[in-house]
C-alpha cells in the first residue's frame, strides 16, 4: 500500500510539473511575432518566463515582450556602473542631455536590467529598451523582430486635452503612471476619460480585451478633502495575511491601502489612506521585500529621500480621514545615505538595483544593500 501511494504522489508531482511547463509555455501562445513600433517608452514590469511589460503611454496601450531572457541565474555579482546615462547616450550616438532614463526593471530570472530611455527631450523624443547585462554593458533590445502582444486602454485620456488630472501636464501622458504583474493579471494605474479619472486596472495575462477601469476615490489629509483626479504615482501589490492587496502613492504624499478583489471593471472603489507621508513631495519607485521574517516597503521619493516603513502591523492601521497639517499614521524611517534615487527595483533577495544621481550629471546604476 505504501508504494501504491508512493507511486501515486510521484504521479501527482509529475502532473503537477508538466502543468506549470504548460502554464509557462502558454504564456506566449497569443504573441505574434514581427518589427514592434512604440510611441513611447514609460513604466516597466517582469512578469513571468521574461516577459517585459512596457507602458507606451502616448498610444495609452501595454505591450508584453518576450525577450528571451529566460534564463535563471544566481545574482552574485552586484551591478555598478558609473555613468550609465553617458554609456546609453554614447550607444544611442547623442549626448547625456539628450536622453530621459523614465524607468528600471530587473529581470528576476537573469538579474538583468532593462531601462526605458527616451533618445530626446520633446514631442518627438524616441523611445528605446536598454539591456544592462550582468557584466554592466548595455546593448540595444531589439523590436525589429520581436514577439510580443498588446493591450489598448479604452478609455486613456485624450491627447493634449488639459483640465482632466494634473492641469500642468499632458493628460494621456498619465494615462499609465505605474504598472505590476501579480499572479496572472498586469495592474495598471493610471488616469481615465471618466468623471473620476483616478483609475487602476487588473488586466488579465495573456492579454484578450481589455475593460474600462475601477475608478478611484482617496482622502488626502494635506489637502483636507476627498480626492478623484489625482493618479497613482507608484504603488505594489502584497498579501496582508492571505489578502491581496495594493499600496499605493500618491503626490504630496498620502499612501493609500486598497483591496485587490475590489478592482472591478466599471467599478468604484474609495481606498484606505493610512499614512501622510508629508507635502511638496512626489513619490517615485516603491518595492517590498523581506529581513529578518519581517516585511518592509522601501520609497523613494522626490524631495523627502528613501523611506524604509514597516507592514508588521499594516491591517490595524487607523484609517486617515481629517486634514493633517504634517505627517500622520504609519512612521517611516529615511534611509541615510541613499540620496539622489532616481528609480529602483528588487535585485535579489538581499539588494535593490538603484538609479542615482552622481556628480555633475552624471546617473550611476548602483546595487545597495536592502536597508
Amino acid at each position: 500500500m505504501k508504494q501504491i501511494i508512493r507511486h501515486i504522489g510521484a504521479a501527482l508531482l509529475l502532473l503537477a510539473l508538466l502543468a506549470q511547463v504548460a502554464a509557462a509555455a502558454n504564456w506566449t501562445t497569443d504573441m505574434k511575432e514581427g518589427k514592434l513600433t512604440l510611441k513611447s517608452a514609460g513604466p516597466l514590469a517582469f512578469g513571468p518566463d521574461g516577459i517585459l511589460f512596457v507602458a507606451d503611454t502616448r498610444a495609452a496601450a501595454i505591450v508584453a515582450i518576450a525577450t528571451g531572457d529566460s534564463t535563471a541565474s544566481a545574482a552574485k555579482e552586484m551591478l555598478q556602473v558609473k555613468g550609465i546615462n553617458q554609456k546609453i547616450a554614447a550607444l544611442l550616438g547623442t549626448t547625456a542631455e539628450q536622453i530621459l532614463i523614465n524607468d528600471l526593471a530587473v529581470n528576476p530570472l537573469s538579474h538583468k536590467a532593462y531601462l526605458a530611455v527616451s533618445r530626446g527631450r520633446g514631442p518627438d523624443a524616441i523611445p528605446v529598451l536598454i539591456r544592462v547585462n550582468t557584466d554592466g554593458q548595455a546593448e540595444l533590445v531589439g523590436l525589429e523582430k520581436v514577439k510580443y502582444s498588446r493591450a489598448e486602454l479604452p478609455d486613456a485620456p485624450v491627447e493634449g486635452v488639459v483640465g482632466q488630472g494634473n492641469r500642468q501636464s499632458n493628460p494621456r501622458q498619465e494615462s499609465i503612471t505605474d504598472i505590476a504583474f501579480f499572479e496572472d493579471r498586469l495592474l495598471v494605474a493610471g488616469l481615465s476619460n471618466e468623471e473620476f479619472a483616478s483609475t487602476f486596472r487588473a488586466i488579465p495575462f495573456p492579454f484578450k480585451t481589455v475593460a474600462n477601469g475601477t475608478s478611484v476615490e482617496i482622502y488626502h489629509g494635506s489637502h483636507g478633502r476627498f480626492e478623484t483626479r489625482a493618479p497613482v504615482r507608484t504603488f505594489v501589490p502584497f498579501k496582508v495575511g492571505n489578502e491581496p492587496e495594493l499600496l499605493a502613492a500618491y503626490t504630496c504624499t498620502p499612501l493609500v491601502e486598497l483591496p485587490l478583489r475590489a478592482l472591478k471593471p466599471g467599478a468604484k472603489v474609495k481606498g484606505k489612506t493610512i499614512a501622510e507621508l508629508g507635502n511638496h513631495n512626489r513619490p517615485i519607485d516603491m518595492i517590498v521585500y523581506e529581513k529578518s521574517g519581517k516585511s518592509f516597503l522601501l520609497l523613494a521619493n522626490s524631495s523627502r529621500g528613501v523611506m524604509k516603513i514597516s507592514t508588521d502591523q499594516i491591517e490595524n492601521a487607523e484609517r486617515i480621514v481629517a486634514p493633517v497639517t504634517d505627517k500622520k499614521g504609519l512612521p517611516y524611517e529615511t534611509i541615510a545615505g541613499w540620496t539622489g534615487i532616481e528609480h529602483l527595483d528588487l535585485f535579489d533577495d538581499k539588494n535593490a538595483l538603484v538609479l542615482r544621481r552622481g556628480e555633475g550629471s552624471s546617473v550611476n546604476l548602483e546595487t545597495l544593500p536592502l536597508p
